[in-house]
């Protein structure tokens, strides 16, 4: 049985998608990206829109274990996650 391969998120080949926008939106991402980079643009945005949602899902964690985490420590969590896991490359799989 052949092993089924694990990307990390930014990470692997890439694929074909559907994607569906309200056309005001698609013409702003025209507008913005440079000539074709549609594409990146919207790659761009959902990764950043992933690192987001895993530091969310990770300090919920961490508070369900451990209480409250003051905002000032949360945006110091954002900070640091930024600069280990976005500059380096060294995102978590997608699953």
């Amino acid at each position: 049985m052949a092993e089924e391969t694990t990307y990390g998120i930014g990470g692997g080949p890439a694929t074909r998608v559907s994607l569906s926008l309200p056309e005001g939106t698609a013409e702003a991402i025209r507008a913005r990206a440079d000539k074709g980079k549609f594409s990146a643009f919207i790659t761009a945005a959902v990764e950043r829109e992933l690192r987001g949602r895993i530091l969310d899902e990770y300090l919920a964690d961490y508070e369900q274990r451990r209480g409250p985490v003051a905002e000032q420590a949360r945006e110091q969590a954002r900070k640091l996650f930024d600069e280990v896991f976005a500059e380096e490359a060294q995102w978590p799989s997608a699953g």
